[in-house]
């Protein structure tokens, strides 16, 4: 799940906070437990409520609207959420028995709701869905929910100022990338080389990738220890740091200046997802050819952090066969598709994601080429509380030049103490 740009700009851009969909850190098989079939035969019936947030939930109505028109027994209200109340607004409701029918559920918030999310039907076809998508609805083996969208990060650069540093390839290694950083400064004329998130919400969502791409985890594989101190996630963190020590990143920066100091030539690079093509090109003034994007920088592997949403119907339904009959329509491979068109969503559906709509636009293909080695942090129901913990460590290596493996330690502590639930 994620904030959008029409959201949050600037450096809060990056944060997109909540988020985790994909391969998850710890694997879980893609043929895990499911619930008791639905009744696919029934006529869909009643009323329907819907949570969805951000962009997704100002738009959803207009898809929903296609559902009612063929169901005419149903009525669908949505109701969007914006995304700095979504998750206590989730708890609270929980905690009180109010949720709603369906809804847009982060999938780092599936293990946290798992009590309340009715566990996928036996005969819903989960094998369409990208296989690293499904494993983020597994909990404990049974799948709750399915994959709605998906979505993963890659960098962006100012091709001007490239061209006047001297770039002329995409960097494929941590060195190259470091050197083309460093050139868009010293000699494309960038007061900074890239924008990161100096610490703060969301920001372990750029660190954690590189501690993948050097080979670290933050977790044993049967997801029960923390393992933030492994020397390779503290090689990772260093990568970071080096950024904001060496002044090639901005370690306060103020306000929502993101895509007007991309597009000036100011800030020329950043990471962030698909639907920041829509802000560059429209806020920013730029053309398609003004900028580019490639791959996350390799070191040991590449990597990346996938996100995205699942769609949950919950236990407290008492409409199950028309939930999940809506569930089923919004993962349809052509309603996919033209959801795609319409905000940038990335399908979960592996059909949908080669469709040319999405496959034919050079930039999207280099985001679908990224999903292949994008993961997601473990499914647990403690990780909202570590995350917290992690941006905090981000904020003290990158602000005050904090020891990155001093501090990882210190992380792999308050972990611990928290637990994987």
């Amino acid at each position: 799940m994620k904030k959008r740009y029409a959201v949050i700009a600037g450096a809060a851009a990056l944060a997109l906070t909540i988020t985790g969909c994909g391969r998850a850190e710890t694997p879980t098989g893609q043929g895990s437990a499911a619930g008791n079939p639905v009744n696919t035969g029934a006529a869909a019936s009643g009323t329907l409520e819907v949570w969805a947030m951000g962009a997704e939930g100002d738009e959803l109505k207009a898809v929903t609207d296609k559902f009612m028109t063929a169901n005419p027994g149903v009525k669908v209200n949505v109701t969007s959420i914006p995304w700095s109340s979504a998750h206590d607004k989730f708890v609270s409701a929980a905690a009180a028995n109010v949720l709603p029918d369906v809804a847009q559920v982060g999938t780092t918030w599936v293990a946290e709701l798992a009590q309340q999310i009715d566990p996928t039907p036996s005969n819903f076809d989960t094998t369409k869905f990208l296989e690293g998508a499904q494993k983020t609805t597994v909990v404990n083996g049974t799948s709750l929910g399915v994959p709605w969208y998906v979505e993963t990060r890659v960098v962006y650069y100012n091709k001007a100022v490239a061209a006047k540093a001297g770039v002329t390839a995409d960097p494929t290694t941590w060195d190259e990338f470091f050197a083309m950083v460093k050139a868009m400064k010293e000699k494309g004329g960038a007061k900074y080389g890239i924008s990161m998130l100096p610490g703060g919400e969301g920001s372990w969502q750029t660190v954690l990738p590189l501690m993948w791409s050097a080979g670290g985890k933050i977790n044993t594989d049967d997801a029960k220890t923390w393992t933030f101190d492994d020397p390779k996630n503290v090689e990772g963190l260093k990568f970071y740091q080096d950024f904001f020590s060496q002044g090639l990143a901005n370690k306060a920066p103020v306000g929502d200046t993101l895509v007007a100091d991309f597009a000036s030539g100011k800030v020329p690079m950043f990471i962030s997802g698909p639907w920041m093509m829509s802000g560059v090109e429209t806020t920013g003034k730029m053309k398609k050819d003004d900028y580019g994007v490639f791959a996350m920088p390799t070191k040991v592997s590449g990597a990346s952090f996938i996100g995205g949403s699942n769609l949950a119907v919950f236990k407290s339904t008492k409409n199950r066969d028309t939930a999940w009959k809506l569930v089923d329509y919004l993962t349809q491979s052509q309603t996919q598709v033209e959801w795609f068109k319409t905000i940038g969503d990335l399908p979960s559906v592996k059909t949908a994601l080669a469709d040319p709509a999405v496959t034919g636009d050079a930039k999207f293909a280099v985001f679908a080429e990224q999903l292949k080695t994008a993961y997601a942090p473990p499914s647990v129901a403690t990780w909202e509380q570590v995350a917290k913990q992690f941006d905090s460590t981000v904020e003290k290596v990158t602000r005050t030049g904090a020891d990155p493996d001093a501090s990882l330690k210190a992380l792999q502590q308050q972990a611990t103490s928290v637990g994987m639930g």
